[in-house]
């Protein structure tokens, strides 16, 4: 008898295609460089944060309407007009002129807006597409392996660029190879800062060709196709509705949404805490490397945790390495402020792998694109929350601060409300797990309340849908 071959996920052109494109849109070579690379543009530290609220606001206002869409007009035309977008975004800063500023703020402005649509319509169309291919051969039982593959490459990924941008963007070691290369030409930090823009634009392009390479898995028409529009709101309302009515699926949202928008937030602002805990600037490229390689690790346990462990358990220990991570933090201890960081990218890699694995799991086929742009949206919701009660607490620890200590330099009093603002972060996140909890604990025994299910008993949809 000839032996049975065993078909994988990964010999899917679908599934090759899907790890591309998430590692050709998500490691960009700004990264490092992301918020010196609009001030040396010419913009303000205010400009720079208004931008980016501009930005999450067109997420949240895009994130369920694209999903809907995704799920009526078909995954892949959302991919390709996401790949659209991206090159788009990335064209506009590689040849914005320089020297008027108003001009440069509406360009950025532009592609603030472009990239958050990019960012919403990406978000559950490519998840979506890939997991139907996996369902269609019977695979979709291999979606963790999957999940995990993606999410190590893609941190191989990031190491490269953002190693490689950081060193792109700066002048003195581009001349440097340039002299290596006996090249008689010095090139001025206006040059080379657009060095990182030109390599990810290239990614785009490569982006763009993977999408157009997708193939859209045959699915269950929707009535009324000549109404898009009226579609699209149907099924929004109809997978909110669905969500509303399957606790599991909300538990699953509002818990990850709960680790989501603190890790987060304290990811954005790295820098300043390295700063705080003595680290020299120079390093926080170097760093920003290590810690992608964790991604490299935490990935294959999430998808052990999640294969062997009840969501209840895997609830346990997220929460018990994010309040580490975050009371760690809040130490500020010089140099071994970086252990505690790590368990925050940790506890990051975990919320981004146990959402999808557990929403693809329950959500059907026709508005599973739909169901995670509601998840998206609800973490970029709470991500804007969190944002402005950060900005409300600073603004009120500083002025305190200028009170207590009227002949403290300005950037002592900020350094100090920093370092007690971070301090806050475990008291927050313990407050908001706890009102989950409680929320939980009264619908304990509603129909489909399944977070001590074990991790094989989830397959059956029947047990755990309203």
């Amino acid at each position: 008898m000839s032996p049975v071959m065993t078909v994988t996920p990964f010999a899917l052109r679908n599934i090759r295609l899907f790890i591309a494109f998430r590692i050709f849109f998500n490691a960009r070579f700004y990264y490092p460089v992301f918020t010196i690379l609009f001030l040396d543009f010419g913009l303000t530290i205010e400009q720079f944060a208004l931008l980016n609220t501009v930005w999450a606001i067109t997420i949240v206002a895009a994130e369920v309407p694209s999903g809907a869409l995704a799920d009526i007009l078909g995954r892949k035309y959302l991919i390709v007009a996401t790949s659209c977008l991206m090159v788009a975004e990335m064209c506009i800063l590689a040849f914005i002129p320089l020297g008027n500023g108003q001009v440069i703020f509406w360009a950025f402005l532009v592609n603030r807006v472009l990239s958050g649509l990019a960012e919403a319509m990406a978000s559950g169309a490519d998840e979506a597409i890939a997991y139907d291919s996996l369902k269609a051969k019977g695979l979709h039982g291999g979606w963790p392996e999957v999940l995990s593959l993606q999410m190590r490459l893609r941190s191989v990924a990031s190491i490269i660029t953002m190693t490689l941008g950081a060193l792109a963007y700066d002048p003195n070691v581009v001349n440097r190879i340039l002299e290596w290369l006996s090249l008689p030409v010095v090139l001025s930090q206006q040059t080379t800062m657009r060095f990182p823009i030109y390599l990810t634009l290239i990614l785009a392009i490569l982006a763009l060709i993977t999408a157009l390479r997708l193939e859209e898995t045959p699915r269950k028409k929707h009535p009324g196709e000549g109404f898009q529009t009226l579609e699209a709101l149907r099924l929004t309302v109809q997978a909110g509705a669905w969500i509303a009515r399957t606790p599991f699926a909300l538990a699953v949202i509002l818990f990850g949404m709960c680790y989501d928008h603190v890790l987060r937030m304290i990811v954005t602002m790295t820098s300043q805490y390295f700063r705080l805990i003595h680290l020299p600037d120079g390093s926080f490229g170097i760093i920003a490397s290590a810690m992608a390689l964790l991604g490299l690790f935490a990935p294959k346990i999430a998808e052990r945790m999640a294969k062997s462990n009840t969501p209840l358990v895997n609830i346990a220990w997220l929460s018990g390495i994010t309040l580490l991570g975050l009371f760690g933090l809040s130490g500020f201890f010089p140099y071994f402020g970086l252990l505690p960081m790590a368990l925050i990218f940790v506890a990051m890699l975990f919320v981004s792998f146990f959402t999808s694995h557990y929403l693809n799991m329950i959500a059907d086929s026709d508005q599973r694109a739909t169901v995670l742009s509601f998840n998206g949206m609800a973490f970029n919701l709470a991500y804007g929350l969190i944002g402005f009660l950060f900005a409300v607490l600073m603004a009120r620890l500083r002025a305190t601060g200028t009170v207590a200590h009227p002949d403290w330099e300005e950037i002592a009093v900020a350094n100090a409300a920093f370092q007690q603002a971070i301090g806050w972060f475990p008291w927050y996140c313990l407050a908001c797990l706890g009102l989950t909890f409680g929320y939980f604990w009264l619908r304990r025994r509603a129909p489909g309340m399944e977070l001590t299910t074990t991790a094989p008993g989830l397959a059956d949809r029947s047990r755990i849908q309203g």
